[in-house]
């Protein structure tokens, strides 16, 4: 997929306020940007970091710049927007990317579901859009496949990646619906999309949230399928893609 708009380098001086950073230009100028980050950043916002952002040209918005990119460990690359994640999902399983999610007539983002009003990233059919329903025979199609997305971002060293970097209450109860999904015979998939070239395997963040951990394993032991898919950037021509399968490790 491509960025919304081309990417220019900049090198980061703070970022604060959760939504705001401020950047060094390559022309020594300073600019604000808008961060589209809310989580906690851990390990990827240290000031004098080299970085990449798009610039808006919508004359509305208050900060035209949208920091993208950060560079870590002075060789890493990690996507910071968030709002990436589920598009690259979607991209990678509607090409056939993703040979576990394969053969799927329909994707449709955001679709209500479970037990405690909560919306699915991304829910596979076999059926087309009002072809079939709850009630219907589908012969031998494949059941419905509820995928729950994740961004990685924070690498601890030794290529491992942990999920979450802060508490999230939020995430526990996605696993809840997921778990509840799998024990109903449908099919779920947790689905970690990760921003971070130096991550070949994530693992839950235990010392950080310790019931997200938790709650991950006995999704998996409950039927919850877990993936994992790395991004790949190409700078010059700003686009990103997910192409590297990576490792689950509980």
């Amino acid at each position: 997929m491509d960025f919304p708009d081309p990417l220019q380098g900049a090198m980061l001086i703070r970022r604060y306020k959760r939504f705001l950073a401020d950047v060094e230009l390559e022309d020594g100028s300073e600019m604000t940007l808008h961060c589209p980050n809310t989580g906690s950043m851990k390990n990827c916002q240290a000031p004098g970091s080299r970085l990449w952002y798009s610039l808006s040209s919508n004359p509305k918005r208050k900060y035209p710049g949208t920091w993208q990119i950060i560079e870590v460990d002075g060789m890493h690359l990690v996507g910071i927007n968030t709002a990436l994640a589920n598009k690259l999902v979607y991209e990678a399983i509607s090409h056939g990317k993703v040979d576990e999610l394969l053969n799927y007539r329909t994707i449709r983002s955001e679709v209500p579901y479970g037990e405690q009003n909560s919306r699915i990233d991304l829910l596979l059919s076999d059926a087309g859009e009002g072809e079939c329903d709850d009630e219907c025979d589908r012969g031998d199609s494949q059941p419905d496949c509820y995928v729950e997305v994740k961004n990685v971002s924070l690498g601890v060293g030794d290529a491992l990646g942990l999920f979450p970097d802060a508490v999230t209450t939020r995430g526990q109860k996605h696993l809840q619906e997921l778990i509840e999904v799998s024990r109903k015979g449908e099919r779920a998939v947790l689905f970690f999309c990760v921003q971070h070239t130096g991550i070949d395997r994530v693992s839950p963040a235990d010392e950080i949230d310790p019931e997200y951990g938790r709650l991950l394993r006995e999704a998996a032991k409950s039927g919850v399928e877990l993936l994992a898919m790395g991004v790949e950037y190409d700078l010059e021509n700003s686009t990103l893609s997910l192409t590297r399968r990576l490792d689950v490790e509980l």
